[in-house]
């Protein structure tokens, strides 16, 4: 779940705050996600969000308004949305969203089971693709996610079909790919990680 006190089930312990999760070692440095502050990371995502390779699957290309239009809407989804600055070695390099995705309209496409948790991903520059990092950094952030958050048992994502280094990517980082989603913006692959092995969907 991504923020504290939200409905956790009877004896389940709430869990803390994104922000609150602390940092995990991965083969590259610590790595630990930072809840966006508009007025302070708005520039940077937006950077990010006008590079071709993003911009090909996020379709937020434009003036730092768009950007900025978007991380509103994911704020306004309350403590079932919550965008990041991921930081590796003290650096911000990646952009996050954590969200309850039995709680999303994403649910109204597969069998959703309560708290589920979904994570959106981009790499803002160029110099940190190609690198192998994507593996590591989601198989961290599921890590992060299973462990500070009792109620959940399984992580998803829905990549773009068409984005096969993605969907590797997520198949690296322990996640199984469960269904093609037709949503209403792309054909998604749905991508599952689960605290406890079982049948997929």
């Amino acid at each position: 779940m991504p923020s504290a006190g939200t409905d956790a089930p009877a004896g389940v312990p709430a869990a803390p705050a994104v922000g609150d999760w602390g940092a995990v070692g991965t083969p590259a440095g610590a790595f630990r996600l930072v809840p966006v502050l508009i007025e302070r990371d708005l520039s940077l995502v937006a950077r990010w969000m006008n590079d071709p390779a993003v911009a090909a699957f996020w379709e937020l290309a434009g003036p730092e308004s768009v950007t900025e239009r978007h991380l509103r809407g994911r704020f306004a989804a309350g403590a079932s949305s919550v965008p990041c600055l991921g930081v590796l070695a003290g650096r911000p390099m990646s952009y996050w969203e954590i969200y309850r995705a039995d709680l999303d309209p994403l649910a109204r496409h597969y069998p959703a089971r309560p708290h589920d948790t979904g994570l959106h991903l981009l790499i803002g520059d160029a110099a940190d693709r190609g690198r192998g990092l994507g593996g590591p950094l989601l198989e961290a952030v599921a890590g992060l996610v299973l462990d500070r958050t009792p109620a959940c048992d399984r992580v998803l994502a829905e990549p773009d079909a068409r984005n096969l280094a993605s969907v590797a990517a997520f198949r690296n980082a322990g996640f199984r790919f469960s269904a093609e989603l037709d949503l209403p913006t792309k054909r998604a692959a749905l991508m599952i990680r689960e605290r406890h092995p079982r049948d997929l969907l």
